[in-house]
């Protein structure tokens, strides 16, 4: 780790555009047959249908692609394009037109609605939007109020009215395009958060804080290298996506491997994790827990080395189970749409199970108290980046036409994560919750992700979700909404919550036990998987 910090000393120049300057740099390296045989992608279907491009079939096609967005749809630099597709080759093959013709990118899942949509057409006013044949029905809905849209784009073998069709023009379209000469600090995309709370802001990235700041993830966290094969299950709307399955492979020349699978299901992991030479593996805490419900066979992931998890923080009851499966460690990462990898457990580290690491070489990561101080270890205050008396470069340009909500992040001499923290005396951090998560019951601070680790270990428990609960003595109380198991949902509830509550007591401290219990069928989540407690709160309060 030391040594990693030594050696990380990233150069930013003035102009960078990581089609030409990685992707293309690849290409070359290619040809003189300085690279392994691996696909810079590699998709496949799940029925047969399999697509491999090299960095050099990837060069041409995104060229092409760029074509079709400057020519036919008179796109130029810093204009904005909403694209909403699921995994297929298109997804990938659009994030790279855009970077060749400096066009801001606005990705998004295909689970938005047609006021989801609406609100990020109008908010973000994109000149066009690229989507498949389930999303266009949606956008047809809500056009006539977006005055800003002029063209739509549909990737589809088919032909709607009022849409241009994307194949069509791909095929006819010139191979020769010369990348717009971007600054490095110039827009390069716009990511909706995924608002956990109120309305979700837009978070802009330029072209150096993803295309050279996820180096650090690419080359440190997930450990690639060009002879790896990487495979990350995130939904293309999800920064996440763009972190993994594109920056932090590419940077390092990596295959990335994508499944189309429209939802997650942990059979098509299991069988996919086992039939292909799959090396790296970056999945969300929640896909984990399944997998180990489901009992892995230990020899089955002949390939697999090295295995990762973000979004939330992973239970450490998962992580050793897994590795009991496995024989492989899980390395937790935690970074935000805002920002790239602020900590890590990074190879060569010991890790502590529950801890996400120490912070990444990229920023001076701080716990700080509500007037900005630097807090001593075991402290718990606000995870924080210090941003004066420079601000790193791989940080979030600003939340896009929101100046307040940019200066309100800023406290002191650091921008503030909104995430609940404590450093301990070795120089690792240790996730409490959202700082609106954050429980105050009788005087007593506690975090919803201890409760929800210790109900999670308990045989009956799918997953939970831990909020705060109005009650008359103790100001707010702890209450567990809890998904259970098949084999224990027909138990007495009575029964059911006495054992839960019994449990948390031995497993962590007492006070922290939910003296409310809900069980549920599902938890809402949302669109990039994350428990949306604040809607379970307000239910409450």
């Amino acid at each position: 780790y030391e040594a990693m910090k030594q050696q990380y000393r990233p150069e930013v120049p003035e102009y960078f555009n990581f089609a030409r300057d990685v992707l293309d740099r690849w290409a070359e390296v290619e040809k003189e047959g300085k690279k392994s045989k691996n696909p810079a992608l590699w998709w496949v279907d799940g029925a047969g249908g399999e697509v491999r491009w090299s960095f050099e079939d990837l060069g041409v096609l995104s060229r092409k692609a760029a074509n079709v967005l400057s020519d036919a749809c008179g796109l130029q630099q810093g204009d904005r394009v909403i694209l909403v597709l699921p995994r297929l080759p298109e997804w990938w093959l659009l994030n790279v037109a855009c970077m060749r013709t400096g066009t801001v990118l606005i990705p998004g899942t295909q689970q938005l609605t047609a006021k989801d949509i609406l609100h990020r057409l109008q908010k973000s006013k994109a000149k066009c939007i690229i989507t498949d044949d389930s999303v266009a029905r949606a956008v047809d809905s809500v056009v006539a109020e977006c005055q800003s849209l002029k063209f739509r784009l549909l990737v589809s073998e088919g032909h709607r009215e009022g849409w241009l069709n994307f194949k069509d023009l791909l095929k006819t379209a010139p191979s020769d395009h010369r990348c717009v000469p971007t600054k490095s600090r110039d827009p390069m995309a716009i990511f909706f958060t995924s608002g956990t709370t109120g309305s979700p802001k837009m978070v802009e990235h330029s072209h150096c804080s993803y295309g050279i700041g996820l180096t650090v993830s690419g080359r440190y966290w997930l450990d690639l290298t060009s002879s790896d094969i990487l495979w990350n299950t995130s939904d293309t709307g999800w920064a996440k996506a763009a972190w993994s399955s594109i920056f932090s492979a590419w940077i390092q020349g990596t295959c990335v491997f994508v499944h189309k699978m429209p939802h997650f299901d942990p059979r098509i992991v299991f069988e996919s994790l086992s039939r292909f030479p799959i090396t790296v593996f970056c999945s969300p805490p929640t896909a984990y827990r399944m997998f180990v419900q489901h009992k892995v066979p230990s020899s089955q992931f002949q390939g697999l080395r090295h295995c990762v998890s973000a979004g939330e923080p992973i239970n450490p009851d998962v992580m050793q189970e897994w590795k009991a499966q496995t024989g492989l460690d899980i390395y937790e990462g935690y970074g935000q749409t805002e920002t790239v990898l602020v900590c890590g457990n990074f190879k060569g580290m010991r890790i502590k199970p529950g801890s996400m690491g120490k912070p990444s070489p990229g920023y001076d990561v701080k716990i700080i108290d509500e007037k900005g101080n630097i807090l001593p270890a075991g402290k718990e205050g606000d995870i924080a980046i210090r941003v004066k008396p420079t601000r790193p470069l791989f940080l979030f340009t600003r939340y896009a036409d929101d100046p307040e909500k940019t200066e309100a992040t800023v406290r002191g001499d650091f921008y503030v994560t909104g995430d609940r923290g404590i450093m301990d005396e070795d120089g690792y951090f240790w996730f409490v919750g959202r700082a609106d998560d954050v429980i105050n019951s009788a005087g007593y601070r506690i975090g919803p992700f201890e409760v929800e680790s210790a109900l999670v270990e308990h045989p009956a428990v799918v997953e939970s979700a831990v909020v705060s609960s109005p009650d008359p003595i103790r100001g707010e109380v702890v209450k567990a909404f809890v998904v259970l198991t098949s084999d224990y949902a027909s138990r007495d509830p009575e029964k059911m919550m006495k054992e839960l509550q019994d449990h948390v007591k031995k497993v962590t401290a007492p006070y922290k036990y939910p003296r409310k219990m809900e069980f549920v069928q599902q938890l809402p989540k949302t669109v990039s998987g994350k428990i949306r407690r604040n809607e379970l709160r307000q239910k409450e309060w």
